[in-house]
């Protein structure tokens, strides 16, 4: 086969006629010329190392990626993050400044209780992004540790009244409920006490806290209140296993005395009276228990909330004192004949008036075997019948 001729041109700034079989031969051919001589060496390299390249750029993309979606990821993250805080910030002082004084201001339990149980959850679980609504908290297990004590008391009435009905097996079966509920109880107001003490610090410290507004004095008697009650719903609950330490008495005993008893309805004084009539050593010698209660409730009916009356009553259990017991619900239904209900703690006078008539319930299960008749409360089965006029119609014969 005859190769034909060609001329080409090579070279970058000269002009050179060389003889050559092809184009790609006259290029090699050039291959004396310094320029293309450089221009081939690259080409060449680039050839030679292309696959390797098209690998790292390939990594590279894939690197580039991951750091892309990582970023994104990450940036995501922070934004849930400022979002989830800002929304719980918001919420803590909304339910702090707001939520919590407009209940404070109805007297529907039934909803508070709800309330409580719904949105404790909720709200607590943004001390996981921000900081622990712990004042909040010791609010809400204060008000469901109620709600379950409330069914507590209803299994109570029940058994009772199997009882009064000879009914042995609906009796136990109803206490047995009673005691889990008291241990729901205890659980739940030991949660509000736990909260209250990481918020305030040692309650049994010598020092008293720095009270900033009225908010803060309230959920600190609270507080106090949850303390008291998770030791007796335990008691209640004749659970062994309970982890309420038993010498909470006197440590809420102790506390109580950072608060006015003139501006808190004497429930500070109702409580120190309340465990110094168990335990001895909590009052001075020759101070009466039962004379700080009758003080304290006297206290509660002019700052219309009488849950000093609920202490007192209380106490009068623990004696053992029924006829105590039946004058403390008595003069509780003349007081509210006599006062009115402070308009900014109807809900607190609410609860006292509901502790009162499942005191009284008690007793009438107990001795008559229905609760206690709508519009009696404080009279009861045993009480003297009024005489009633009677007209001779002998004469009208």
């Amino acid at each position: 086969m005859s190769v034909a001729k060609k001329l080409c041109r090579v070279g970058h700034n000269r002009k050179r006629i060389a003889v050559c079989n092809s184009r790609d031969d006259c290029l090699a051919g050039s291959i004396n010329d310094n320029n293309n001589n450089e221009g081939n060496f690259v080409m060449s390299y680039l050839r030679a190392a292309s696959p390797v390249l098209k690998h790292l750029l390939s990594r590279l993309k894939g690197f580039v990626a991951v750091v892309s979606v990582a970023a994104i990821v990450s940036a995501c993250g922070v934004v849930d993050q400022m979002v989830y805080k800002t929304t719980g910030d918001v919420l803590q002082g909304f339910s702090r400044n707001h939520t919590v004084p407009y209940l404070l201001q109805t007297n529907d339990l039934a909803m508070g209780c709800a309330m409580s149980e719904a949105t404790a959850p909720l709200l607590l679980s943004f001390g996981r992004v921000t900081s622990e609504p712990d004042q909040l908290a010791v609010i809400l297990y204060l008000s469901a540790g109620g709600c379950a004590e409330e069914q507590a008391r209803e299994f109570e009435l029940e058994g009772l009244a199997a009882m009064y009905g000879l009914n042995a097996s609906g009796a136990e079966d109803a206490m047995i409920r009673q005691k889990r509920a008291y241990v729901l109880a205890s659980e739940r107001y030991f949660r509000a006490w736990q909260h209250f003490s990481a918020y305030y610090g040692d309650p049994d410290a010598e020092v008293c806290p720095h009270f900033y507004d009225d908010t803060d004095e309230f959920v600190y008697l609270a507080g106090l209140l949850s303390g008291l009650q998770a030791l007796n719903a335990q008691i209640q609950s004749t659970s062994s296993s309970g982890d309420v330490p038993t010498n909470i008495g006197p440590i809420v005993a102790r506390a109580a005395a950072c608060l006015d008893n003139e501006k808190w309805w004497g429930v500070p004084m109702a409580l120190q009276a309340v465990v110094g009539s168990m335990l001895p050593g909590i009052l001075s010698d020759g101070e009466d228990a039962f004379a700080w209660l009758e003080a304290a409730d006297q206290l509660g009916d002019r700052g219309g909330v009488r849950l000093a009356y609920v202490f007192h009553a209380m106490a009068a259990v623990n004696a053992g004192d029924e006829t105590m017991l039946k004058g403390v619900v008595r003069n509780y239904v003349q007081s509210v004949d006599d006062y009115p209900a402070s308009e900014s703690w109807r809900f607190l006078d609410a609860m006292a008036s509901k502790m009162m008539v499942a005191l009284s319930d008690r007793l009438w299960m107990e001795n008559a075997g229905h609760r206690t008749p709508l519009g009696r409360l404080g009279s009861f089965w045993d009480d003297p019948k009024e005489p009633t006029e009677t007209m001779n119609l002998d004469d009208l014969l």
